[in-house]
């Protein structure tokens, strides 16, 4: 019971965490094809629209690498939902590390932006936060898929005494 627990707060938690990528995936068309310079940095940096992403996703994100690394440790010895859920928390582990080194990156450009004309470089930094989000959702995608097989893979039948 404890495992099938363990397992459920796993992926609510990895889903928790898909799901504002996702949401960035679902926004990055218009963002990138339709918005003009002026909107996309309006709602980007200057009207914290993203704020609670940083103040709730930011600790889901983490909770989606410890939780399954919690899980990991309980499959040991049951392969391949061992193997399946160590992926999936290297992979999670990997979306993280992707926002580190593309998106936070992106996000300390967009700090120093004022109001005003847009600034030169703007596309090379737009295209480096939408881009790096689209990323990070398609590896957020691949662990939670991981993630599910490592829970829902059967247990192995075992051999009736006589």
């Amino acid at each position: 019971m404890r495992l099938l627990v363990i397992k459920t707060v796993a992926l609510v938690i990895a889903a928790l965490s898909l799901a504002p990528s996702f949401a960035h995936a679902l926004e990055s068309y218009p963002r990138l094809m339709i918005w003009p310079a002026e909107l996309w940095r309006e709602t980007t940096v200057f009207n914290a629209q993203f704020w609670l992403f940083a103040v709730i996703g930011a600790p889901t994100d983490i909770l989606a690498i410890l939780v399954p690394a919690g899980l990991t440790v309980l499959l040991c010895g049951r392969r391949p939902q061992f193997v399946l859920a160590r992926a999936a928390t290297l992979t999670f582990g990997l979306g993280l590390i992707l926002w580190f080194t593309v998106v936070a990156t992106a996000n300390s450009v967009l700090a120093t932006w004022t109001p005003g004309p847009v600034p030169a470089d703007f596309d090379v930094v737009r295209r480096q936060w939408e881009l790096g989000h689209l990323t990070i959702a398609a590896v957020k995608l691949i662990a939670f898929a991981l993630l599910a097989l490592a829970c829902v893979w059967p247990e192995e039948a075992k051999p009736h005494a006589k």
